[in-house]
């Protein structure tokens, strides 16, 4: 289970939110504050993975909390979940550690998007060994996990389906090992064309990654692999 601290200087949107985070499969909600010091006392007395943390509390702001946890050593995941929408505070966000930022107001799917995505992060770092090394592939996957866990089916170019889309990523996906498009094509029973023409756009939408195997022609072969965990 993830756990999970809810910080809101709303005590109705803090239960809201509170509520919202116990729907989501292996999430729980270990704690509730309303200001960065209660987050900090429960912090210190509580183990938790994730902070939902909102920017405006009424003793300091969330940014603030950030920063001040990560100097007393906290390594604690934090998404910011707030009404602040200046490009300034989302920029200080990103630069303080932030993994994500959702903006008020939202709804369940909104935030959904958001846990799913956490938890592939996670598996993923689990997946490419922890804390040991990782190569540019584990890397790639590591920062595209965010990404990847968002619907692969969003925003489809014409001519596109979304069975097709389902196909090609089970085929990487069971795969094991990355796969060039004419052997993509091959297992799921299309052109060699159509299977391009999805590896392409699923690789610019960040749900695939692309290496390069280089053969004896010196011409490198474009191989794919499923990036995220489902």
């Amino acid at each position: 289970m993830i756990d999970v601290l809810v910080v809101d200087d709303d005590f109705h949107v803090a239960e809201i939110n509170a509520a919202y985070v116990s729907q989501v499969s292996g999430f729980r909600v270990t704690g509730r504050a309303h200001t960065a010091a209660q987050a900090l006392a429960t912090l210190e007395r509580t183990p938790v993975d994730l902070v939902l943390l909102d920017h405006y509390l009424p003793d300091e702001n969330g940014l603030a909390l950030v920063r001040r946890l990560r100097q007393l050593g906290h390594r604690i995941d934090v998404i910011m979940v707030t009404a602040a929408r200046d490009v300034g505070t989302i920029q200080d966000a990103m630069r303080s550690g932030a993994l994500q930022y959702l903006v008020k107001p939202f709804g369940f799917s909104g935030l959904r998007t958001k846990l799913d995505g956490y938890a592939a992060l996670r598996r993923t770092v689990e997946g490419v060994g922890g804390r040991g090394e990782a190569g540019q592939e584990q890397v790639d996957r590591i920062f595209g996990a965010f990404r990847t866990a968002e619907s692969p089916h969003t925003e489809l170019p014409k001519g596109h389906s979304a069975a097709t889309v389902d196909l090609i990523r089970r085929v990487l996906d069971t795969a094991g090992h990355p796969l060039s498009a004419h052997e993509v094509a091959a297992c799921a029973g299309v052109s060699r064309s159509t299977a391009q023409r999805y590896l392409k756009h699923l690789e610019r939408s960040g749900h695939i990654t692309l290496t390069l195997k280089y053969g004896d022609t010196g011409r490198p072969e474009h191989r794919y692999r499923w990036a995220g965990t489902h």
